[in-house]
């Protein structure tokens, strides 16, 4: 058992990240660690690297800090970070071999979607996209022996569906199939799907765990080291995915006030997702928190501690409607991203753009940690200013 994994086990995940493992700095005694921006490493005189460090490329102390944070966090035997959360889901069907199978969900982070649909086939992997929440869907989708990867989002992007990790896990491994998890919506906070039977867990960093929208970061942890995670690793080094040293001491930071975060993003999604469900304005709200979503029952299984920051709205009135109320908010600000500590809005089906599966009335919510009775108000004035 390592250090970090002893720590891991006897800290609460919200002590692990407001202490950032709780090292310190051995030279200085300092409790924040130093940033280290060398691209290159001493030699010792019989030519041997035994700090463990020589180039840049493929490795960095500080880097080392926030991998050994994150995957203490998701309770992983080991974790990567990458420069972004694209760069590290790719990274992953890049380690998979040209004529493997994948299955993923038919909706799904639109950024990575698309790739699967064009960049991946032209790897050469066969791609299968289906509705994760349906179990039975998922099962004629795997190809025993073939399928070498199941990709769940869960709660996935945009209409936050929710997928049972165990379930499909079982599926997928008795099929001979690795599973891997994008948690970026419920963090390690709220879900650890290593747990649930996850071989491998991704983040889009730059969201909620740096939480600050000034870091673009992506992260994988694993639960053990196999042939595909090496692969991988390999291929991070020799692509020079790496995540920057400062970049890695920005997401560090911001870990830091992760618990806080989203324990206010996620109190006050749940109490505008309760208030907007009864807003005449509002033909429904997408929000696992919420009885009514049909993925309710499975979420407050395998999410402790709140449901997530996200929500979205289908507006009465259509994507004119839609378009309408993003445009007329004050305090919500109108951009891309999730998981920041200020609110933002979209309208989503705009962003992805042709063959988004996404509904033209529906607007994205990120909900940050402003007061909600301010949140509530401004879209109510939005809604009813749009329907006026």
């Amino acid at each position: 058992m390592t250090d970090d994994t002893a720590t891991a086990s006897r800290w609460s995940p919200r002590t692990l990240a407001a202490q950032a493992l709780g090292r310190i700095d051995e030279q200085t005694r300092a409790v924040v660690p130093p940033i280290h921006l060398s691209t290159t490493f001493l030699r010792d005189p019989d030519n041997q690297y035994r700090s463990g460090y020589a180039y840049g490329r493929p490795d960095n102390p500080t880097v080392r800090e926030a991998e050994a944070l994150i995957a203490a966090l998701e309770g992983a035997d080991e974790a990567l970070v990458l420069g972004s959360g694209m760069s590290a889901a790719t990274a992953l069907f890049l380690a998979l071999a040209p004529g493997d199978h994948v299955i993923a969900p038919a909706v799904m982070y639109w950024s990575l979607r698309n790739w699967l649909r064009t960049e991946a086939t032209r790897w050469g992997l066969a791609v299968d996209l289906v509705d994760m929440a349906d179990l039975d869907a998922v099962r004629a989708a795997l190809l025993p022996g073939r399928t070498k990867l199941v990709w769940i989002e869960t709660p996935a992007n945009p209409l936050w569906s929710v997928t049972d990790i165990a379930a499909v896990a079982e599926l997928a491994h008795a099929a001979g199939a690795a599973v891997a998890v994008d948690s970026t919506a419920a963090t390690p906070l709220l879900t650890r799907p290593l747990e649930h039977g996850a071989d491998i867990v991704m983040h889009a960093a730059t969201k909620y765990l740096a939480g600050h929208s000034d870091v673009v970061a992506g992260a994988l942890a694993t639960r053990s080291a196999g042939p595909l995670w090496e692969r991988v690793k390999r291929n991070r080094s020799t692509l020079g995915q790496i995540l920057g040293p400062f970049e890695a001491f920005l997401l560090i930071r911001g870990i830091r006030t992760l618990a806080l975060r989203v324990a206010a993003a996620s109190a006050s999604a749940l109490a505008l997702a309760e208030r907007l469900a009864a807003h005449p304005a509002v033909a429904e709200v997408l929000y696992p928190g919420l009885p009514a979503h049909p993925g309710h029952a499975v979420a407050r299984r395998q999410m402790s501690g709140g449901f997530g920051g996200m929500l979205s709205l289908r507006v009465r009135g259509g994507e004119r409607a839609a378009i309408g109320t993003a445009a007329r908010v004050e305090l919500w600000k109108r951009a891309t991203s999730l998981g920041g500590v200020e609110s933002l809005i979209e309208h989503r089906a705009s962003i992805e753009g042709e063959g988004t599966p996404c509904p033209p009335d529906l607007i994205r919510l990120s909900t940050g940690i402003e007061d909600p009775e301010d949140l509530f108000a401004d879209l109510d004035r939005a809604l009813r200013a749009a329907h006026a």
